[in-house]
């Protein structure tokens, strides 16, 4: 039976799954997605925990999947060292940014319009010019306040599947599979992150809530950059949410 089109409670999934049915569920999800989409489906890689499982799962199912790296000139030089010594490793891995000029302190000033220039435009490239019709991410729907309804299959811009194979994985099931297959992280956890993001904009914190050291202080906190909240298809043939 397809789990792409399935209905499942994710909620009791969340729940009830033991640690190897999610990896078991996770590859089967991509497996059926790369049948159906082939070429067209490409690996969204932030570089965080998440998105390392992602890439090292989407890599068990076919060592020629592609991926794309979206950088910032606010990022820390531990994620910038990361990436780099991952895209040496994995040369199928491209890399984007916007280099456009912007207010010094937009962060400050207007944080939501700082990640739609440096994230989201660069995501709407990447998808654009790799001709992407389903992108894989690493969003959870434990992680925090902002990703409790997400589906693992969704169609927010027309023509453009999104796929979150694990959607329904728990934090420590993330550090789980990292530890049994040995995956390769970004230094930055040993210090204490529990989620990554530009330097003027990450904190670590104590938190229950797992993302809630992003954009602390402004009203964006523990929020979103826009990427799985905006329309990246505004300017083609898209719909968006």
């Amino acid at each position: 039976m397809s789990l792409l089109g399935t209905q499942d409670d994710l909620k009791v999934l969340v729940e009830t799954l033991n640690f190897k049915q999610k990896v078991d569920r996770s590859l089967q999800l991509i497996r059926e997605a790369y049948d159906k989409y082939g070429d067209g489906l490409v690996v969204a890689n932030s570089l965080g925990k998440d998105s390392v499982v992602v890439w090292d799962l989407a890599k068990k199912v076919d060592p020629k999947i592609k991926g794309f790296i979206v950088t910032t000139r606010f990022k820390p030089k531990e994620t910038v060292e990361f990436m780099n010594q991952e895209v040496v490793r994995y040369p199928e891995l491209a890399v984007y940014k916007n280099d456009s000029e912007i207010s010094p302190e937009l962060y400050n000033v207007d944080p939501d319009q700082c990640c739609e220039v440096l994230k989201v435009e660069p995501v709407k490239r990447a998808v654009d010019e790799m001709k992407v019709t389903c992108w894989v991410t690493g969003l959870r729907c434990t992680e925090g306040r902002t990703r409790t309804d997400y589906k693992e299959v969704e169609e927010r811009d027309k023509g453009l599947i999104k796929l979150n194979p694990i959607l329904i994985w728990k934090e420590r099931e993330v550090w789980q599979y990292l530890a049994l297959y040995e995956v390769k992280v970004n230094p930055l956890y040993k210090e204490g992150y529990r989620s990554l993001g530009c330097s003027p904009c990450t904190r670590i914190t104590n938190d229950d809530n797992e993302r809630a050291g992003r954009w602390i202080g402004t009203s964006k906190c523990g929020g979103e950059c826009g990427i799985h909240t905006r329309p990246l298809k505004s300017n083609l043939d898209g719909d968006g949410i």
